[in-house]
This record gives C-alpha cells, structure tokens and sequence, in this order.
C-alpha cells in the first residue's frame, strides 16, 4: 500500500512556532534519561530502606514501588524512542550513545534495530505494512481478552515469553557465528542480547553493594510485571480503534489526556501525546504539549482522535 499521507507543518503552524517546537535541547534530553534513573534508585533504595527497618513497612510499599518504577522502565524506553527519532540530542554520537546505552539497553532493546522498525511503522501507519500493526488490528476484543492480556503481563509471563525470544536468538546466532555463518544481523541480536545482561549484572553489583538484593529484585520484579502492562497500555491507547489506512493525517494515531497518576505509569515524558508525534515526527518530546496547544488553538483538535484518559481508552477497545 503507498506511504501514509503526511501533515504539511507549513499549512498548520506560523514558521516561528514551527522553529521554537522543533528545536532539540542539548541539555533536556538526557535530563529526562537522567530524571528516570534517579527515579528508579530513590525509590528502590527507599524501598529497601525500608524493608531493612521494617519488613511489614518494606511489603507495604513495593507494590507502589513497582508501579513507579515500572513507570521509570518504560519512559527509558520512550526515551530510547525519542533517540530512535533523532530527538534525544542534537549531537547524533550523542544521541545514539544515550538512546542505545543509558536507555534502550535496560530494557533489552537495540536502538539501531528499533529505529528501522519504528519508521517503517511511521511510513505505513495501520496499514498491512506496518510492522505495528499486530498490536491494534486485534482490537476491539472482549473484556474477558482484555484481562487475560493484563494478567499475563502482571505475572510476567509476557516477560518469560519475551526472554525466552531473545536468549533463544542470541544464543542460535552466537552459534552461527562461531560457526563462521553468521553475518550482521546475528551479530546485532547478540550484542543486544549482551548490552541488556551487562546492565542488569551492573545493576546488581551496585545493588549488592549498596542495600543488598532488595533494589536489584524491585527492578527486575517491575521489568517482569508493571512495565509490560505500562507497555500495553501505552500501545493499545495509541493506535486501537483508530481508523485503518486513513488518507487523513489527523486520525492515524490517538492522544489521550493524562494526569498524574498516568504520567507517573502509563505516560511518561509526553507519550500520550501520539497523535501529535505522528503529525509532526521532529518534535521533540517535551515540546509535543507546545504542538498540543498550537494545534488547539488552530482549530485541529476536532479533527483528531483525543481521548479523555486511559481508562476511557480500555472501555471504548474492550466489549462485554
């Protein structure tokens, strides 16, 4: 099918707007990368604090814990996005050292592999050639699915089963290679699998060296639990139930509005700003409430598809 139709920035915003929301920081990008990591320590060395003082007041807040860096988890990997798109930092050493290492790899993604993936998402956007399109053509399904789905994520099976994948390919192509019959795409699958196994061992000796098994154990535990369902969460808010191959700009992706509780979860660092993402794939992430409100005031929203929340998402893609 031909390449998704495309929004003209000219046609929409004044060419000094357009120049301020496009601008990449050198500083704010890998602010945000350094926003979550932080997040992510204080919250699972308090944690753990607190189960060393008291281990009813340890299991009272892992479960927020979880959710919080379950939250941390995912906006690494937006922000691994972000780097995918060239926004992370205008320096492109820069940008792809931070999306690849300090973001991606701790979630077990390739910035280079995801970056081929994701434009050819943008290019064909709900469309048999979108590479995304598994994640949304499913919906609407039953409530019954829809929780099944959840579940699976919560007691990470999706995790297990994601793993499994990986390790299973990384270890067939490190037997090709040392086969001799391995070219760069076993290599890549390799070295993805060993970036995110360094970072965890990373992880871990800070953790052992520092509050025991605790902090390490809450990262992992979130990685298999609260950051899949953030992840599905995020996708199904983004494209199910918005119109197929539309040769409208305006209706290939949703936004949904967000208040603290989703940008602590399910929306970190603007996310839910989607339907502004692929309009206007240059914007940086932390200038898409600026394309927000522009558009707004241009008289667009009408013409996009804006949800009111998360959970207005989940009850308009699940049927009884």
């Amino acid at each position: 099918m031909p390449v998704v139709k495309a929004a003209r920035p000219k046609d929409i915003f004044a060419p000094d707007d357009w120049a301020a929301i496009t601008r990449i920081s050198p500083w704010r990008g890998i602010g945000l990368i350094c926003h979550a990591w932080l997040v992510i320590m204080l919250v699972a060395g308090g944690t753990a604090w607190l189960w060393q003082w008291h281990i009813g007041a340890g299991l009272a807040a892992a479960p927020l814990a979880l959710i919080i860096i379950g939250g941390r988890q995912l906006g690494l990997a937006i922000l691994m996005h972000e780097a995918a798109h060239g926004l992370l930092h205008p320096d492109r050493r820069i940008n792809n050292f931070t999306g690849q290492w300090l973001s991606g790899a701790a979630t077990g993604s390739d910035l280079y592999a995801y970056r081929s993936y994701h434009l050819t998402h943008h290019r064909y956007t709900q469309q048999a050639e979108d590479p995304d399109l598994s994640l949304s053509a499913p919906f609407p399904v039953s409530k019954a699915s829809l929780k099944r789905k959840m579940l699976r994520d919560l007691t990470g099976q999706t995790f297990g089963k994601q793993r499994g994948h990986q390790f299973t390919a990384a270890f067939n192509a490190l037997k090709a290679i040392r086969a001799g019959t391995g070219g760069d795409n076993a290599k890549a699958i390799a070295r993805t699998a060993g970036r995110f196994l360094l970072i965890q061992a990373i992880l871990l000796t800070v953790s052992l060296m520092t509050l025991g098994w605790v902090p390490f154990l809450l990262w992992l535990a979130a990685l298999a639990t609260t950051f899949q369902l953030f992840a599905r969460i995020r996708n199904i808010a983004e494209h199910a139930c918005t119109p197929t191959g539309s040769n409208d700009p305006f209706t290939h992706a949703r936004t949904t509005r967000a208040g603290w509780v989703a940008r602590a979860s399910v929306a970190p660092y603007w996310v839910n700003f989607h339907s502004e993402h692929h309009l206007f794939m240059g914007v940086p992430c932390y200038r898409l409430p600026d394309a927000h409100r522009l558009l707004g005031a241009g008289g667009y929203h009408p013409k996009m598809t804006i949800a009111a929340g998360y959970s207005a998402v989940l009850r308009a893609v699940a049927i009884p």
